[in-house]
């Protein structure tokens, strides 16, 4: 109860807080469709939104829904049904620059600026990066910058990594290794070794009492997010999980290249093929779904994994595993390419032409640019989500007792119901003085710091955020998805039955740049590379 009170009286003196300036001239009413979480109640009650609506004296009439928004978008924006704003609906650079160039969407440069956005204008003076993100190859701004910097700098740490910079943790199974009298491998050919070994006495059935035959020395996805076998091409000096498009990385001289026809990628694949083919690796790994694999860990079957966290993946065998590092291959180098920083896009809030005086509305949306403003739109109101500060005034999140106790719900569904869609920019000092990450967030940075960046020789990469030109976009649509599909395809095949041959390299190669257009996707991703960083 005491709990309780305290989180109202919070709650009560922030509402008092609330200065209400003079009712704006121009436009003060506008019509708003958008996205909102499959838990939301919606945001016509939502105590942030209408503290932001009294300072700037609009009024919004919100159309939010959780399912069919794509549908709705499209119908409204074929029909000519146009709201004042798009939000939360998650715009590609694609549609922004198409429904830009046709009017439907306004370029809302002139409003970024000291008096209408002097929150949004002073971020992007302090991360020009930002701005080069958010404008279109016709030098239009359609949408407003959303983006995520949860990173190591968001807990102290002097570099800046974003928590997915590397999102694959290798982990082994120590007990199979000391009951073997084995050493945490530091060699791909060390772990090969390690995994017969673990298959030869059958680990799971030995150690905690499978049915022989269980033992899996190593199973992962396939060319999966967190959870592939692609950390362990690190050995042959690359790692293709771009979010761009797999297999793109970014060279030390700022050159995009394509690892998916380098000799060094033939070569892993080559070496790869031997431990499939020895019932090394898992043969269902290239069909296998989260699920599965989760259950064939718990189930303490499996040697050597991925995954973000031990625990989650490895449940009650967890206390039994280790990292296993970034492992030299057989030239005795390795090399990682990290994912860079969290992107920066502007889909998530657009100002369409059916909007008679945009100015009121993107004050309001200014205020979101500021850090105490925007935490709370992400995680829910202070006094409901956050209760409690550290002994720098910073907010800290409810625990899952104090969730459960004050409004019986975990923070977890408590961050659903309170959370708003839209162009939510969380720098990383925010996580740092404003409002604290919750624990989980912090280990894996902790973790990622400390343990996995130290294997990483280079912090070149590709940046998520690059933005291109109408032809440049037609070029990607025409070729991307077939490319992506048919680099995947062919690596599968090569893991599983062998290869390739040197005719076999060959031809694939050529099918690449003939039938894939894999030198004129090239082509693009680097005139937009040298767009993004011209323009910072």
């Amino acid at each position: 109860m005491k709990r309780i009170l305290t989180a109202m009286l919070t709650l009560a003196m922030l509402l008092a807080m609330i200065s209400v300036p003079a009712m704006a001239e121009g436009q003060t009413n506008y019509t708003i469709i958008g996205g909102q979480s499959a838990l939301s109640p919606g945001y016509n009650d939502n105590v942030v939104l209408n503290q932001l609506q009294e300072e700037t004296g609009i009024s919004i009439e919100w159309n939010t829904m959780s399912d069919s928004l794509s549908e709705q978008v499209n119908i409204h924006i074929a029909g000519g049904d146009l709201p004042d704003a798009f939000l939360g609906v998650g715009f590609s650079n694609y549609d922004l620059a198409t429904y830009g160039e046709d009017g439907t969407f306004i370029d809302l440069t002139e409003y970024i600026n000291a008096d209408v956005m002097p929150n949004l204008t002073a971020i992007l003076e302090q991360y020009p990066e930002f701005r080069a993100a958010i404008t279109q190859a016709d030098g239009c701004i359609y949408g407003l910058p959303s983006g995520d910097q949860m990173s190591t700098a968001g807990i102290g740490k002097e570099k800046d990594y974003n928590i997915g910079a590397i999102p694959q943790f290798s982990m082994i199974n120590k007990v199979w290794l000391d009951d073997l009298g084995l050493e945490v491998p530091t060699t791909l050919d060390e772990l090969h070794d390690v995994l017969v070994a673990f298959k030869e006495n059958d680990m799971a059935a030995k150690i905690y009492g499978a049915a022989p035959g269980s033992t899996l020395p190593m199973c992962t996805g396939f060319d999966q997010w967190c959870w592939g076998q692609n950390i362990f091409y690190a050995g042959f000096g690359f790692t293709n999980w771009s979010d761009v498009t797999p297999d793109l990385v970014l060279l030390d001289d700022g050159t995009a290249n394509f690892v998916c026809d380098d000799d060094n990628y033939r070569a892993a694949l080559t070496y790869f093929h031997d431990w499939y083919a020895e019932g090394l690796m898992d043969i269902e790994m290239f069909s296998q779904d989260t699920t599965q694999l989760m259950a064939k860990c718990q189930q303490g079957w499996v040697g050597v994994s991925t995954w973000w966290y031990i625990e989650e993946l490895m449940g009650d065998y967890a206390k039994d595993y280790v990292f296993l590092p970034v492992l030299d291959g057989p030239d005795g180098t390795h090399n990682v390419n990290i994912k860079p920083n969290g992107a920066v896009t502007s889909g998530q809030l657009t100002v369409t032409e059916a909007c008679k005086d945009p100015t009121n509305l993107l004050k309001f949306f200014d205020k979101w640019y500021d850090g105490q403003t925007v935490m709370q739109l992400q995680y829910g109101p202070y006094g409901v989500y956050f209760i409690d500060t550290d002994e720098n005034g910073a907010w800290i999140a409810l625990s899952e007792e104090q969730g459960r106790e004050m409004f019986g719900k975990s923070p977890g569904e408590l961050k659903g119901v309170n959370e708003v869609w839209g162009p939510k920019l969380i720098l990383a000092e925010y996580y740092r003085d404003v409002a604290k990450m919750e624990p989980r967030a912090v280990e894996r940075l902790e973790d990622l710091y400390n343990y996995w960046i130290p294997f990483v020789t280079s912090d070149a990469s590709y940046p998520t955020d690059c933005t291109f030109t109408m032809d440049e976009l037609e070029v990607i649509d025409r070729y991307k998805a077939d490319f992506e599909s048919a680099v995947s395809e062919q690596e599968g095949l090569w893991i599983k039955n062998g290869g390739p041959t040197d005719a076999e390299w060959d031809a694939y190669k050529n099918m690449l740049v003939k039938n894939c257009g894999m030198d004129k996707l090239l082509e693009v991703y680097q005139a937009a590379y040298d767009r993004y960083t011209a323009a910072e």
